[in-house]
């Protein structure tokens, strides 16, 4: 199965993981030690987003696999 050649999701995964990143270090850097709690809930959108991201991947996989199948199917018949 050939990949696309701009594949948004991957693009999108990896932006909002590096966006998090920036934003848990300037927070390290602006408040110190008060930043604990606001860069754990930037972590915690972080890992939604993966998921988010991993289940719509999957999904769309999932629904790639089943056309090709019924393609094959009606080829068949």
């Amino acid at each position: 199965m050939p990949q696309p050649a701009f594949d948004i999701l991957r693009a999108l995964a990896i932006g909002s993981q590096a966006l998090g990143l920036m934003l848990i270090i300037t927070l390290e850097t602006v408040m110190g030690d008060a930043a604990r709690p606001w860069q754990g809930g930037v972590l915690a959108i972080m890992v939604a987003a993966a998921l988010t991201i991993a289940l719509i991947r999957l999904y769309r996989r999932n629904r790639l696999r089943k056309q090709q199948a019924q393609r094959i199917a009606e080829e068949d018949n």
